[in-house]
């Protein structure tokens, strides 16, 4: 009986050493990709179960690390994008100033 414990505990140990393995390629995979890293990237890239991702301390500190570090990206890229949005309608107001000063002389 005790035997047969031994070899369930193993057993089990593999498959959660597998998991991890598998966990860790997607996660790899994800970022060569550049695509967004979560638990539901990282569970549909690897075949591994959202509940084991959140269950393995060490799996989901490193997801949520990785998730922060995309989230803050993405807010980095809007960031900027409003920057250019805000200074292309300065040049319009400008072109437009122009054209109406132009515009102006234009008639006298």
């Amino acid at each position: 009986m005790v035997g047969s414990m031994k070899g369930i505990v193993a057993y089990r140990r593999k498959q959660e050493e597998d998991a991890r393995e598998k966990a860790e390629k997607a996660i790899v995979e994800l970022q060569f990709m550049g695509k967004a890293i979560n638990f539901n990237s990282v569970s549909k890239q690897s075949g591994v179960s959202k509940s084991f991702l959140y269950g393995d301390e060490q799996m989901k500190e490193r997801i949520e690390q990785l998730r922060e570090k995309t989230v803050n990206k993405e807010m980095n890229k809007r960031a900027k994008y409003d920057k250019t949005a805000k200074s292309q309608d300065v040049v319009i107001e400008a072109k437009e100033k122009r054209i109406a000063k132009l515009e102006e002389e234009n008639r006298n």
